[in-house]
């Protein structure tokens, strides 16, 4: 999800990012895009809960989908990644020494 100024909310992504199914989603899709079913083969959840974790992923822009044939196929979006990255370096950067 994005900002009024296009950046990716920050707490809408950390907030995807809590859920430990959520983080096990991204880390299958790091290999390469992968259709709603190759996903939920590695599940023991309900399709409903496991399409909401789709949808919060999907609302925080983490992830990305398209229908193809009679499959949904889902990869990582890297945009918002890289706006948490970018954030977080900004918050942890070391501060420059005063001179006076």
């Amino acid at each position: 999800m994005t900002g009024a100024n296009g950046v990716a909310d920050t707490e809408v992504i950390f907030k995807a990012l809590a859920d430990a199914n959520r983080r096990k989603i991204l880390e299958m899709l790091r290999s390469g895009s992968r259709t709603a079913g190759e996903i939920a083969a590695e599940f023991d959840i309900t399709k409903g809960s496991l399409s909401h974790h789709f949808n919060v992923l999907k609302d925080a822009g983490l992830i990305r989908c398209e229908r193809r044939a009679r499959h949904i196929v889902y990869w990582i979006d890297t945009a918002a990644f890289n706006d948490v990255a970018a954030m977080l370096r900004k918050l942890f950067r070391k501060p420059r020494k005063h001179q006076r």
